[in-house]
């Protein structure tokens, strides 16, 4: 008569048969759409930061910048607008003044982003000149 298998070899074999199906874990919430805050939480901060620097780089200041995005992080988007401040000090860059204007941000509205190829590199040309940079 043939013996059964040990029960720890048993267990051993049903864990091994089950382990390809928990590495599919992290895909299986995803579809499920399960909340996962600390991938939640880094993005966050990432945005956060992203702003910051996009803010510094444009010559936002701090404040305004917090006021414009609300709903960042402000422990982000101060790191950020400081990382991008030490960058653009270690590289002697010059901030980048938006050429958009709350107007023409709505859809319909006459802009920069509406106006035709010939008007939007002659605004370009004039707001890149020295006289234009010295106005701010």
């Amino acid at each position: 008569m043939r013996r059964p298998y040990p029960p720890s070899l048993r267990t051993f074999a049903a864990v091994l048969a089950l382990l390809p199906l928990t590495t599919g874990c992290e895909q299986l919430a995803d579809l499920l759409e399960l909340p996962n805050p600390s991938r939640d939480a880094a993005r966050l901060e990432s945005e956060g930061r992203a702003i910051g620097s996009a803010c510094r780089h444009a010559g936002r200041s701090l404040e305004d910048c917090y006021t414009l995005n609300a709903g960042a992080e402000k422990a982000a988007v101060f790191a950020g607008w400081r990382d991008m401040n030490d960058y653009m000090m270690e590289h002697k860059l010059e901030v980048v003044p938006s050429l958009l204007t709350p107007d023409s941000a709505k859809p319909g509205a006459s802009g920069p982003a509406n106006a035709k190829p010939a008007e939007h590199a002659a605004s370009a040309q004039a707001a890149a000149s020295p006289a234009a940079r010295s106005a701010h």
